[in-house]
C-alpha cells in the first residue's frame, strides 16, 4: 500500500492480503486458533508474535488484521485495535487507560452507555470523573487538573449534535499531560482528521457508517503502536472484547462504500435540514450543517464543511407529537441504530438516552419532542415529502 493514496483507494485497498489463491474479495479466516509446526514455534510465538504470526482469535486474526491495517490506514493513525461492539471500543479505550485514583474530564453530552462507563463503572473502581459543556473550552480548562489521566468526548455529540473543538481541547489537555480520547462515531473517519487534529486515541462503532447496511456489530480503537499494543491490546485480549473474523470481513466491505454512502446521505441530510427548518411544527431543527447552528463554523474547519448524516428534530407538541410524527412516516424505519444505508428515526428521550436522569435530559436538550434521523440513501426528495406529511400529522 502506497502512502500517497488518497483516502478512497485506501478505503478498497488498504491491508490487503491474500491467500496462496489470490483471491479478488478478502478471505475470511474463521477459526479460533492456529496450529504450529513445533512445540518450540509455540514457544516463540507466545513469546513475542511476529507481524504475519497468530495466537489465537482473541488476540488477532488474518482477516481482523486486514481490517484493522485498513481503518488506519484511513484514520493516519499508527496502528488499531477492533472490538466486538461500538462499546467494548469505548470501554477498552477508557478503562485500558485509567486506575484507581485518576482523574478523567468528559463532556456530559454523551451516548447513554458512554454516560453508564464514565458515571457508573469507572467511578465504581475509583476513578473520578468531571463532567462538563464540551462547547466550552473555558469549561476545560477550569476542569483540567495535574492528576488528570484522559480526557473523553463525542466530537458531535449524540443527539443534540453539538460539535467540539477538538484541536482546542487537545490544546488543554496535552498541556496537562492528558490523553485526548474521542468518539468520532457522528463524524465519520472520512469527514474527520481527528488525529490530525490532535486526538490521541480515535473511537468508532463500526455498526454505524462502516458497515452501514444494519448487518454486523464493530468496533475499533485507534492511536500510536505503543498505546495499541502495549497498553489497550493486553486488556482486550485477556477480557475477551475482540471483533469476529466474519464482522471483520463485513466491515472490510462496508470500507469500500463508505466515501460514497455517507457523502451521499450528507449531502441528503442538508436538503432535509434546509427544507424543514422552520417548518411550524418545529421548535429546533438541528443540523451541524445549517448555517444558523452554533458550530457551523467550526464544522468548515474541522469537517470540511460537512455537517454529517444525522439531524435532529425538535417538535413543538412534546411526545405526544413525536410519537405520531414518527408513526405516520412510511419510508424511514423507527430503531436506534444509525448510519444505515436506510434512514432511520429515534426517540432518544424514550430509548437511548431513556436512562438518564429528567434533569440532565432537559440539561442536554434531550426534549420529549426531540427526534434523531439519521439519513440513509433513499431519494431526498421522497425523505422531505416523507417527513414533511408526517409533521403535518403530527400537528392534526
Amino acid at each position: 500500500m502506497s502512502d500517497n493514496w488518497n483516502s478512497r483507494t485506501k478505503l478498497v485497498h488498504g491491508g490487503t492480503r491474500r491467500s496462496q489463491y489470490n483471491e479478488v474479495s478478502e478471505a475470511i479466516f474463521l477459526t479460533q486458533g492456529f496450529v504450529y509446526d513445533s512445540a518450540e514455534q509455540a514457544e516463540a510465538r507466545f513469546i513475542e508474535t511476529g507481524p504475519d504470526e497468530f495466537i489465537y482469535a482473541r488476540y488477532g486474526n488474518p482477516t481482523v488484521d486486514m481490517f484493522e491495517k485498513r481503518i488506519a490506514a484511513l484514520e493516519g493513525a499508527e496502528d488499531a485495535f477492533a472490538t466486538a461492539s461500538g462499546m467494548a471500543a469505548v470501554n477498552g479505550a477508557l478503562t485500558s487507560l485509567v486506575k484507581a485514583g485518576d482523574h478523567i474530564v468528559s463532556a456530559k453530552a454523551l451516548f447513554g452507555s458512554c454516560n453508564y462507563i464514565l458515571a457508573d463503572v469507572l467511578g465504581r473502581f475509583g476513578v473520578e470523573v468531571t463532567f462538563i459543556d464540551g462547547t466550552d473550552l473555558e469549561a476545560w480548562r477550569q476542569a483540567v487538573r495535574p492528576d488528570t489521566k484522559a480526557v473523553f468526548f463525542e466530537s458531535m455529540s449524540n443527539p443534540t449534535l453539538e460539535v467540539i473543538d477538538i484541536a482546542g481541547v487537545a490544546e488543554i489537555a496535552h498541556a496537562a499531560g492528558a490523553t485526548v480520547v474521542v468518539d468520532n462515531v457522528f463524524s465519520t473517519p472520512v469527514f474527520s482528521n481527528a488525529i490530525e487534529q490532535g486526538a490521541d486515541v480515535v473511537i468508532y462503532s463500526a455498526t454505524k457508517h462502516i458497515d452501514g447496511q444494519g448487518r454486523a456489530l464493530g468496533g475499533v480503537v485507534l492511536g500510536t503502536k505503543d498505546y495499541i499494543r502495549g497498553t489497550l491490546e493486553p486488556y482486550m485480549k485477556h477480557t475477551g472484547g475482540s471483533l469476529s473474523p466474519f464482522n471483520a470481513w463485513v466491515m472490510l466491505k462496508g470500507l469500500e462504500t463508505l466515501a460514497l454512502r455517507v457523502n451521499a446521505q450528507a449531502e441528503t441530510a442538508l436538503k432535509i435540514a434546509k427544507a424543514l427548518n422552520g417548518h411550524p411544527a418545529l421548535a429546533r431543527t438541528i443540523y451541524p450543517g445549517l448555517e444558523d447552528h452554533p458550530q457551523n463554523a467550526l464544522v468548515q474547519t474541522q469537517l470540511g464543511g460537512k455537517g454529517g448524516t444525522v439531524l435532529s428534530l425538535d417538535l413543538k407538541g412534546g411526545k405526544a407529537a413525536a410519537f405520531k410524527f414518527l408513526n405516520a412516516m412510511t419510508i424511514p424505519v423507527i430503531s436506534n441504530n444509525l448510519g444505515d444505508a436506510k434512514s432511520i428515526a429515534t426517540h432518544p428521550a424514550t430509548t437511548t438516552h431513556q436512562r438518564l436522569s429528567d434533569d440532565l435530559k432537559e440539561e442536554l436538550g434531550i426534549t420529549p419532542g426531540l427526534v434523531r434521523f439519521s439519513v440513509g440513501l433513499e431519494d431526498a426528495d421522497d425523505l422531505i415529502t416523507d417527513l414533511t406529511a408526517a409533521l403535518e400529522a403530527a400537528q392534526a
